[in-house]
């Protein structure tokens, strides 16, 4: 029970939406190692998840306006794919096949199909440690971790920890890109369903004093627009007009099937579909089941479609919401060398949660282990 409290502690304090937190996860392979059995390792997997994702509860009721019970349901269903793989490959032989079978659940848990319920993946932490180290700063995080499952695990964690305090001395945001603005909204639950001109005239008017004060692109967060169609096009190009600038905001686009949730690039002279998400929120928006039983609806997941997208001449990826969580986006992406990461989202069901926190801290994270620029831009 004791580990189990401590993983907890652990994933409650890495997952606080504190960039700097996140190296606590480095405790928890050496804690699933020492777990005396197999189901301690459940239940240490268990404690680790649930606090981290201890969010999810609150999120879902603020979604559906409904009380908890929803929510805590498919936080424990949500926590069987992380436990199920970390069960599965532990065990109580010691010596480096600890390492390697701890190694076996992190690649995992990165990609597809569990990856896709991947939250709290400890390798998030790698642009805390080393920072602008790209590949070998990964690298390193990911045998860092599998020794930590070893008994050579006390002198990693002294040299981690040696890394992670010189991080936090000489903490610095990601590199500003100049002329790219990310614009924050307050706007609640209200931004991707109020569809009125008063409404598009508003955030127009907001783009057009970025514009106007200098910016060459304008990042919006994620469904912005609400459901893109002409006529949204063409206010927007109109109201654009004298400008070279481009905006690039979250749409929605919808068919019989379902629709796509995209990030769409307007400026005067052209509107054009930029970006479709890789992968939503599952079960509110990502409902693959439907097609099982020959329904429609529900958004598309685009796994391994545009991992970067040609943006004003500059290579990018983009992350909307969901995908700053997980593994398997972002380092598509990063297999394309982008000069930069733009990260939209629109976390109004989020709030009394730190989920946007943590979705920020994961995106600076990243952006720093690879030494490139992150605009965000979140509505809340």
């Amino acid at each position: 029970m004791t580990l189990t409290t401590t993983a907890a502690v652990v994933g409650g304090v890495a997952w606080s939406g504190d960039f700097l937190t996140l190296p606590f996860a480095l405790a928890f392979p050496l804690l699933w190692a020492r777990s005396p059995s197999r189901l301690g390792a459940t239940m240490v997997s268990a404690g680790y998840f649930l606090a981290a994702s201890r969010g999810l509860p609150q999120g879902v009721a603020n979604y559906y306006a409904s009380d908890l019970w929803p929510g805590l349901m498919l936080w424990v269903f949500a926590s069987l794919s992380f436990v199920g793989v970390h069960t599965a490959l532990w065990t109580g032989r010691r010596g480096g096949g600890r390492s390697v079978r701890y190694l076996a659940a992190m690649a995992v848990m990165a990609l597809p199909p569990f990856g896709i319920l991947g939250w709290a993946h400890p390798t998030t932490m790698a642009g805390v440690l080393f920072p602008g180290w790209g590949w070998l700063g990964l690298g390193g995080t990911i045998a860092a971790l599998a020794m930590m499952a070893s008994r050579w695990w006390p002198a990693v964690a002294i040299a981690l920890g040696a890394f992670w305090l010189w991080s936090a001395t000489t903490l610095s945001d990601p590199m500003p890109m100049n002329g790219w603005k990310g614009v924050d909204l307050e706007f609640g639950r209200g931004l991707g369903r109020d569809g009125s001109l008063e409404h598009h005239r508003d955030l127009i008017a907001r783009a057009r004093r970025h514009v106007d004060a200098g910016d060459d692109v304008i990042i919006l967060p994620e469904s912005a627009l609400g459901l893109w169609t002409p006529t949204i096009e063409r206010l927007w190009r109109a109201g654009l007009d004298g400008s070279n600038a481009s905006v690039v905001a979250g749409a929605t686009m919808v068919d019989a099937q379902g629709y796509d949730n995209v990030m769409v690039e307007i400026s005067a002279r052209y509107a054009k579909i930029l970006y479709r998400e890789r992968m939503p929120v599952p079960v509110s928006m990502w409902q693959p089941w439907l097609a099982w039983i020959n329904q429609s609806g529900g958004s598309r997941a685009h796994f391994f479609a545009n991992p970067v997208v040609k943006l004003e001449g500059r290579t990018v990826a983009i992350l909307i919401c969901y995908e700053q969580l997980i593994l398997w986006p972002i380092l598509q992406s990063m297999l394309y060398s982008p000069e930069l990461v733009v990260a939209p989202g629109n976390g109004w069901w989020t709030v009394g949660t730190s989920i946007v926190a943590i979705q920020s801290a994961n995106a600076m994270s990243w952006a720093r282990l690879f030494g490139v620029p992150l605009v965000t831009a979140f509505n809340r």
